[in-house]
This record gives C-alpha cells, structure tokens and sequence, in this order.
C-alpha cells in the first residue's frame, strides 16, 4: 500500500491554522479580499469550500494534493455538477484571488484573468438550465476538450459529430473516450443511437454498445463513421429535455 506523507508535513502552514479552509481565509483577509472560505468537515487539512453570490454556481472546491504540496481548485455549476473551471497549483494567492472572483460572481473570463492556473472547461453557464442551451454548452466542452488531447482521431470525429445537425441536436457524453448521445441532459441521462469510437489514424467504429460490441460498421473517415450514426439512429427524436429527478418521488423527468 502507498503511503501518503502526513498531511500536517506537507502542510504545515495549514495544520497550523486547523483547517484549509481557516488558512485560506487569513490568506484573504491579510491580502485584503473578501470571501467566506469554510472548512470540509470530513478532511479539513485537504479540503475548503467558497460558495457563490450566483445560485446557479456551486461552491468552489479546494482539495490538496496527498503526495506533493499541490492544490486542485474546481468550480462546477448547480444543475448537472459539472465543471464551469478547474485547475491546479502551489500559490495560494491565486486560489484567493480565484475564490473572490467565484464568489462575487465574476465572469468565467474574468475569474481566468485573475487566476490564470485555472482552465476553462469550454462550458458556459446557463442559470436557467434550458435543455438547448446546455447541449450547446456540451458540445462546446466537447470540442474544447477534444482539441486538447493529442488524437488527432477523436478531434475529427467529434468535430465531424458536431457538424451533423441531427446529433448536434442530442446532448453528447462520453464512456472511455467513446462518442455517445442522451435525449435529455445530465444528471439523468436518456442515451439514444450508436456509439462512435476513434480506434486510430482512418479506423473508426460504429456500434450498439460503449466498449464495441454490437458493431453496426466500420470506416476511414471521421465522416464517414458520423454518416453511419445518422443512419442508425431512432426515428421521431424530439428536443432535448432536462434530465432531472423528482426528489420527493425519485423518479426521473423529461424523458
């Protein structure tokens, strides 16, 4: 088993204060900024929230790193929990300046201008929640995401997947790095069609199932392999709805 170094030694600093959350928050105010940081009761030493003035943002999440002094810093919006920015580093100035932006409400832009560790995820926010445009949303992370990675292959099939206007329409997520499609946004999803995968330079697949099963075709060309998922997907497919659960009956909505 790996062990981790104890965290008062990495963290001296912030065992000194009792809490992440207590050492950031002198942090912020010795720096002269105004932002409420709390501790994470479970592990204090590693992990500190900031909420936000926006109900449509979740806390900012600081988490510390259990193998070198290092931070995580992740805001997600409230709807689906997904990440809005995220990043990482040493300088605890940043993570204050980071946190004051998230909680006053700044602009994704500007929190990156004054943070610049962080990274956006390609995600903009949509405080309404309108189904449409959280798909847009997806699809930008998607392709921001994609254009990120070194596989040229993934790159094109998820450009050439948002090019085609009939799964530009779905709400598109990935399993393993294989290109699927819901009918309704998260948290709940409603998956529909075929799979897409890039299995290297000219070889595409389509199939019925994530890991390759079930498959309905082979091709050379991102395109290709787009034009095969048209082909095979369901007849009568409506706008995507939210995909959310009714708390008081468990049961899932907009599907």
């Amino acid at each position: 088993m790996t062990r981790h170094p104890d965290p008062a030694v990495l963290y001296p600093d912030v065992a000194a204060r009792g809490s992440l959350g207590a050492a950031l928050q002198a942090f912020a105010d010795e720096s002269g900024l105004s932002v409420p940081f709390t501790a994470a009761d479970s592990r204090p030493l590693g992990h500190a929230l900031v909420g936000s003035r926006l109900p449509h943002r979740k806390a900012l999440l600081v988490s510390a790193y259990v193998h070198e002094r290092r931070w995580s810093v992740r805001g997600e919006e409230s709807f689906q929990g997904m990440p809005l920015v995220q990043g990482d580093t040493d300088d605890l100035a940043q993570i204050a300046r980071a946190a004051q932006a998230w909680y006053e409400g700044a602009a994704l832009s500007d929190i990156r201008e004054a943070a610049p560790f962080l990274r956006p995820t390609g995600r903009f926010e949509v405080p309404d929640h309108d189904p449409v445009r959280l798909t847009e949303s997806e699809w930008q992370h998607m392709r921001t995401e994609a254009s990120e990675q070194e596989w040229p292959a993934y790159h094109a099939l998820v450009e050439a997947a948002y090019a085609e206007p009939a799964l530009r329409a779905l709400y598109p997520f990935t399993s393993h790095w294989t290109l699927r499609f819901s009918t309704t946004t998260r948290p709940s999803l409603t998956i529909t069609g075929p799979c897409l995968l890039a299995l290297g330079t000219d070889e595409y697949l389509v199939s019925k199932g994530f890991t390759g099963a079930g498959v309905l075709a082979r091709a050379t060309t991102a395109q290709e392999a787009v034009a095969s998922a048209v082909h095979h997907l369901p007849s009568g497919l409506g706008p995507v709805t939210p995909g959310a659960y009714d708390e008081e009956s468990g049961r899932r909505l907009g599907s």
